[in-house]
């Protein structure tokens, strides 16, 4: 019995011993993978440190992009709407034929139930300057020519509008400001303050009425393709409707031709349009990327290439541009040339241009960035002082106002502005020809204007 004994107890030991090794192996396995393991997060920590990113972080850069990704997608599902037939330009832009009653502009609540309006109600009378007034040199077409026409034209009951494509959206700094100007970006001829008339890197010369009521505007404005140094910049010649002061609330239509890579993402002079009513904060966009101006021409693209452009010492080629208020609807009207109505922009849109505007400004604008502290050399018009004239700096005539009575009248005590003239700079002057007319622009930087 005590053999027996022995025998198990000897049994027992050998078994628990053989337990004891196989549970130390297991622990030396474990242990081993908690080290890999470990070691593998160290690593990982080690790296994000050094990339400056917790694993945290990490993440949220890799759900950034995507939450960017869907934001743009909406915005571009938004604004590009359904075609009925697409046009290839030769400078690469889509045109998509829309109908007219899916534009953007519908998407505005207050527009939802509007009854599109053809047509205004009646146009300024008075003495408009017939185009072969204007001297032999000038090659001014009956209506604008866009470089996509080359390829095609839109079916009636469409409007054409140039698509906006993902790269468009993801150059400006967020889908909120796309397609919308800087605040303060209205030349003021009453500011005084030096400070603030460089405050927005917006420079201009321009000319200007102020101090009556105003109904309208035109004027026929030559065509270029200025120069711009950085993509961030710009430069264009238009038209201002402005009604109120130049505070938070003011009002402004404007319409004209820029240069705009960081808009456009080429250096190509377009056509173009803009709206405000609270200068630049919240409302009002470019052309047709946001809901507002309702266009009801099937010719002409907002935002689209203008072809062909004036050339130094060679051919000049200049576009009518005429904004009013009709009497009856209170709508205001934009049209180009002497028969090409575009389409309008609802009074409920303003507070102040529901009445009536209360200064009239044409000339040119530019966005000084200063590289390296210096002078942009982003050009203004042809990029040539005005005092070299006619074929070699660029020019606006025939200016004009709408009164009260819907007629077009010569501007009366015709005011000029410019922040530096030393970079660029504005002459006006007068004559049967051209009635009033300034020249204006310059090159930016140089030896006057560091």
């Amino acid at each position: 019995m005590k053999k027996l004994m022995a025998v198990r107890e000897e049994k027992a030991r050998e078994y628990n011993l053989l337990g004891e090794r196989q549970r130390r192996r297991r622990r030396r396995r474990v242990m081993a993978g908690v080290s890999v393991r470990r070691w593998t997060l160290w690593l990982m920590l080690v790296a994000a440190a050094a990339a400056d990113l917790s694993p945290c972080a990490t993440a949220s850069r890799r759900a950034a992009p995507t939450r960017q990704k869907l934001e743009v997608q909406r915005h571009l599902k938004r604004l590009n709407k359904q075609a009925v037939k697409s046009i290839k330009s030769p400078d690469g832009d889509i045109i998509d034929c829309v109908h007219i009653s899916h534009q953007p502009a519908f998407d505005h609540p207050f527009l939802k139930s509007h009854t599109i309006q053809t047509m205004p109600s009646s146009h300024p009378e008075g003495s408009l300057f017939a185009e072969n007034k204007a001297a032999s040199q000038n090659k001014t077409p009956s209506s604008m020519a866009q470089l996509w026409h080359q390829n095609g034209r839109c079916p009636g009951d469409t409007i054409p509008i140039r698509r906006t494509r993902r790269e468009d959206v993801l150059r400006a700094s967020s889908v909120k400001r796309y397609g919308k100007k800087r605040h303060r970006s209205i030349p003021n001829p009453m500011s005084i303050d030096p400070d603030l008339l460089n405050e927005s890197g917006h420079q201009h010369a321009i000319a200007y009425v102020e101090g009556d009521r105003y109904y309208g505007a035109k004027a026929t404005i030559n065509v270029w393709e200025p120069k711009i140094e950085q993509p961030n910049e710009f430069s264009l010649s238009q038209l201002w409707i402005l009604g109120g002061s130049f505070g938070e609330d003011l009002n402004s239509i404007e319409a004209g031709w820029q240069v705009s890579p960081d808009l456009y993402g080429d250096n190509n002079t377009r056509l173009f349009t803009y709206w405000t009513s609270d200068s630049y904060q919240a409302t009002g966009c470019y052309n047709l990327l946001c809901s507002g101006f309702i266009q009801t021409n099937n010719e002409i693209a907002m935002g689209a290439t203008i072809f062909p452009v004036s050339k130094y010492e060679g051919s000049q080629y200049d576009i009518s541009i005429l904004v009013w208020k009709d009497p009856k609807e209170g709508h205001w009207w934009m049209q180009l040339g002497n028969d090409c109505v575009l389409g309008y922009w609802p009074s409920f849109l303003f507070s102040y241009l529901a009445e009536s505007a209360s200064m009239i400004e044409w000339g040119g604008e530019v966005v000084n960035s200063e590289p390296d502290g210096e002078h942009t050399s982003t050009a203004m018009g042809s990029g040539h002082f005005p005092g070299e004239g006619f074929s070699k700096s660029s020019y606006f005539r025939n200016l004009q106002i709408v009164d009260d009575s819907n007629n077009l009248k010569a501007p009366r005590e015709v005011g000029t502005f410019t922040e530096r003239p030393n970079c660029y700079d504005v002459r006006t002057g007068s004559n049967f020809q051209w009635g009033h007319f300034f020249f204006y622009g310059g090159p930016g930087k140089n030896p006057n204007c560091p």
